[in-house]
């Protein structure tokens, strides 16, 4: 069996021949089987989105039968695999995954691949080869019908809402997330250019990225997106010092009605959440958020 191509960069067409591999995915799992940073990866190398590894495994006509990518320090690497839904069974994850292992071996780190939709594939790929599942990311998503008439909670004192204005607050929204997602592995670690990168793509609007604005500076934000008929909750944050006063809900709650009164409304809601996080699950919860589906990550073994 031949190695996968190891990739700094790819060329257009293999990028291309990604996306197209990734939508294929995409449609037979139910699951969105790259995730915007992946895609968003996908056309950097050295000096772009981090350092980042691609990984090719090659259809008899050159196409992409298979991708793997990987992000981060070598001693803290994360990535995703999948394989286009015509050629699986024919070893390529297989090939991927040890490409994987192999780049990895002796980095001191433990490195971790994302599985989105959990399917039965991977987690059998997964379990042959001693990775563990070792985290959850669940899809939440409610209808959009209603969100307009959510009673909306009084906020702190002190504390006013305002939209983002680009340019001005780039450098104050990168600290504010970076403190209130100290602890998360890739939130957290957001720049001022991967703020950028995001405020360029075509579906962003500054009505829907809500500032709590306090006394001192920036203590919260509510980050709504709506692309193609659907919204999403993008993220959600509050400095460490104003957690568990409400603001969370309060924010969370002018989003939604802000995407209510967007000028193309979708239909649909949805939001990613750690499978851990009890608090905030039972705030979407409370605001008529279920369970629609799960992204899985593994850790390689041990050794």
């Amino acid at each position: 069996m031949s190695a996968p191509d190891v990739l700094e960069v790819l060329a257009e067409a293999d990028r291309r021949g990604v996306l197209d591999l990734a939508a294929a995915a995409s449609r037979a799992d139910g699951a969105t089987s790259l995730s915007e940073d992946a895609v968003l990866r996908l056309g950097s190398g050295p000096g772009g989105h981090g350092d980042v590894v691609h990984l090719l495994r090659r259809a008899a006509d050159g196409t992409p039968a298979g991708y793997a990518q990987l992000a981060g320090p070598a001693q803290a690497r994360e990535g995703e695999l999948v394989v286009h839904p015509g050629h699986r069974r024919r070893g390529h994850g297989t090939a991927l995954l040890a490409e994987v292992e192999r780049l990895s071996a002796g980095t001191g780190g433990a490195v971790r691949l994302w599985s989105h939709g959990d399917t039965p594939g991977a987690a059998a790929l997964a379990g042959r080869h001693g990775w563990r599942r070792v985290r959850e990311l669940l899809r939440l998503e409610r209808p959009a019908a209603g969100l307009a008439d959510l009673p909306v909670p009084a906020l702190p004192e002190g504390v006013r809402v305002r939209p983002f204005v680009p340019g001005a607050d780039d450098e104050a929204w990168v600290a504010l997330n970076a403190a209130a997602f100290a602890g998360h592995p890739e939130q957290g670690r957001w720049t001022v250019p991967d703020l950028r990168a995001r405020l360029a793509e075509a579906w962003f609007d500054p009505a829907l990225l809500l500032l709590a604005q306090g006394p001192g500076g920036l203590v919260g934000f509510c980050w709504m997106k709506v692309e193609d008929g659907h919204g999403e909750l993008y993220v959600l944050g509050v400095a460490p010092g104003h957690a568990g006063a409400g603001l969370g809900r309060a924010l969370l709650v002018r989003g939604l009605r802000a995407v209510a009164g967007a000028p193309a409304p979708p239909a649909l809601v949805d939001l990613y959440v750690d499978g851990d996080n009890v608090p905030a699950l039972r705030l979407y919860a409370r605001l008529g958020f279920e369970r629609a589906a799960v992204d899985v990550q593994y850790a390689a073994p041990a050794g």
